[in-house]
């Protein structure tokens, strides 16, 4: 399963579907979010993992007990996980949290007071994903899964750039094809945020993500 199948098939659905339930939020909004946030969490466990063999250790740890792809099968156990997922998010982001939510809520649209605990729904499965594709390639140890996950986002530029005619990928070719910025901030999580985000004022412009974003919200 590629990522973009993760998000525009079943489980991403029904998680949005959910989603929209609980918070009175459109799911085409949701699927928006997924589509930026679970690439921005493959890269920043995947960067983790890279400079780290302790956290690499951990994620595989984390992900042979609690994170065997199930989920996808179940999405709804989703938003009985959501508590979860807020730990998930803290450990991957942890100070830079609020950082995160508050780029996500400018360019998705989401509220602050909900953008947190839609992105704790979506957490666990995104980690069920990257469970599932941990098992079906035989990655038995911590020091395989920044390979594992540079394939998953590779993958996923590839079809989305293959495929520009879906709002959603033209989303994804985006957030994925921006390649390794040429000066770095010091802060990994900002660089990373910048590289699937676009940086600063490019957000304002029509042509950027939030043009994107936009078409398939409706012209919000």
């Amino acid at each position: 399963m590629s990522l973009i199948d993760l998000i525009t098939g079943n489980a991403g659905n029904q998680v949005a579907s959910d989603a929209e339930n609980k918070f009175g939020i459109s799911k085409n909004q949701v699927i928006a979010l997924l589509a930026v946030a679970a690439p921005l969490v493959i890269s920043y466990l995947r960067k983790k993992s890279q400079e780290s063999p302790d956290e690499a250790n951990a994620l595989n740890n984390a992900l042979d007990r609690d994170h065997d792809g199930s989920i996808l099968n179940d999405p709804s156990q989703a938003a009985a996980r959501q508590q979860e997922g807020g730990s998930i998010l803290d450990h991957i982001f942890g100070g830079q949290k609020a950082t995160v939510e508050n780029q996500l809520s400018q360019n998705t649209g989401i509220s602050m007071d909900k953008i947190g605990p839609i992105l704790a729904m979506l957490a666990p499965l995104i980690m069920g994903y990257i469970g599932k594709e941990k098992q079906a390639n035989n990655v038995n140890s911590g020091g395989g899964l920044g390979d594992l996950l540079g394939g998953i986002l590779g993958g996923a530029q590839n079809q989305a750039q293959a495929q520009p005619s879906n709002p959603l990928n033209d989303i994804l070719g985006q957030v994925l094809g921006g390649g390794q910025q040429q000066q770095s901030s010091g802060n990994p999580l900002n660089d990373i945020l910048g590289q699937v985000l676009g940086g600063g004022q490019q957000q304002q412009q029509q042509g950027g993500l939030g043009g994107l974003l936009g078409s398939i919200l409706g012209g919000r």
